[in-house]
């Protein structure tokens, strides 16, 4: 009987994927090992080999669908197999459409590996497809005639148009509906002078730029909260529910929201504290590529201890950034912006750099959020201390 190849479990408590491409078709033959589809978890793309060698007999699940750990994926028959018997063990009748019926078998789907291909890489499902080919075989004018576009939708109030929420951006969805249910978040905000680091990053950009690394201000702001962190370790922690426990950590991994063309991701930057700000500057460029480009680890994704995001870079100005859970607190930096400004007891234009801190008020309270923010701000306005705390 040809293998059964069921989705493994690919591990860090995944459950279930959404299957994004096939590398194979019915028919192929794959090695033992072959990388035969590539799959998204809740983070991150996966390329699943096959543990058999063989022949592609049948797939079983279209490109996009959602499939569970231990579902069935594909049948790979091996050179026994490939001479196909009927239930009272008479040989198949094969045509160019595939398996033709014989007498008591239930129907089958008649079409070419073409139009199966076709109506893959479409969403569409034969099964609810008449054929009007011979034998009532599906042909390529058929997929288009299932595929033509339907008269839209509409509500109480006029058209609108449904687009199914999948990939990353359903997989955001589930986790900052989680975060919203398992913290008491709260947001405050703080703003800070930041005209002398704009001025060292205007002076040393090019030098960093000829040694292969882009300057932004994230190395900088990455720092500054790390410094805080040390003396307010509360909000580089977790909170263990059942055991009613915070657990405070001492490892500085830092989670740094990305925008990709496929929604949010947050790669973690691992043990920031050892690390100087060119050195973040390159790991930063590095793992913000892999999140675009789709070719980052989970393990490039998980562990973080703090959440940094810079929505700023996007526009923004304020705002109320949710909790990566399970982390407890995330500090988002605003756009920077000229204003008016008291500065050594005069007034003028500064760089003024807007602060939004979103922390679970189970593990402290609004004071405490205070006084770390001002720590932040600190490190900001004054450079010779970060640098001189600084690995």
């Amino acid at each position: 009987m040809p293998f059964e190849f069921k989705l493994p479990d690919l591990g860090e408590g995944i459950a279930e994927v959404e299957l994004r491409r096939w590398l194979v078709k019915e028919g192929d033959r794959v090695a033992e090992h072959q990388i035969v589809v590539e799959v998204e978890t809740d983070k991150a793309v996966v390329e699943v080999p096959s543990p058999h060698k063989g022949t592609v007999a049948r797939i079983h699940r279209l490109e996009g669908d959602t499939v569970k750990v231990g579902e069935l994926l594909l049948e790979i028959a091996g050179e026994t197999d490939l001479q196909l018997t009927d239930s009272g063990g008479r040989p198949r009748s094969v045509g160019i459409v595939g398996i033709l019926p014989e007498p008591g078998d239930e129907p089958e789907i008649l079409a070419t590996p073409l139009v199966r291909k076709l109506a893959r890489e479409r969403g569409l499902d034969l099964t609810g497809i008449r054929g009007s080919g011979p034998r009532g075989s599906i042909t390529p004018e058929d997929l288009e005639s299932a595929a033509a576009p339907q008269q839209s939708p509409t509500e109480d109030f006029g058209p609108v148009e449904r687009l199914p929420l999948r990939g990353l951006r359903r997989t955001t969805a589930r986790n900052l509906l989680a975060s919203q249910r398992l913290t008491a978040s709260v947001t405050t905000m703080e703003e800070a002078d930041v005209t002398d680091l704009w001025q060292l990053r205007q002076r040393e950009q090019q030098t960093v730029e000829e040694r292969g690394t882009h300057l932004t201000f994230l190395p900088f702001f990455i720092k500054a909260v790390q410094h805080a962190l040390r003396e307010h370790p509360t909000f580089n922690a977790a909170i263990d529910d059942p055991a009613e426990q915070i657990i405070i950590k001492k490892h500085y991994h830092f989670g740094i929201a990305v925008e990709t063309p496929e929604g949010l991701m947050v790669p973690v930057i691992r043990d920031v504290d050892k690390k100087s700000i060119l050195e973040l500057a390159t790991e930063i460029q590095a793992l913000g590529r892999k999140a675009r480009e789709r070719t980052i680890g989970l393990n490039e994704l998980k562990g973080s201890s703090f959440t940094i995001t810079n929505f700023g870079h996007f526009g923004g100005v304020f705002a109320t950034p949710i909790i990566n859970w399970p982390n407890v607190a995330v500090l988002g930096f605003g756009r920077i912006v000229e204003r008016p400004w008291v500065h050594r007891g005069e007034i003028a234009i500064r760089k003024i750099l807007p602060l939004s801190l979103t922390f679970d008020h189970r593990v402290t309270d609004g004071a405490e959020a205070g006084q770390f923010l001002a720590k932040v701000v600190r490190y900001l306005e004054d450079l010779a201390l970060l640098f001189i705390e600084s690995v």
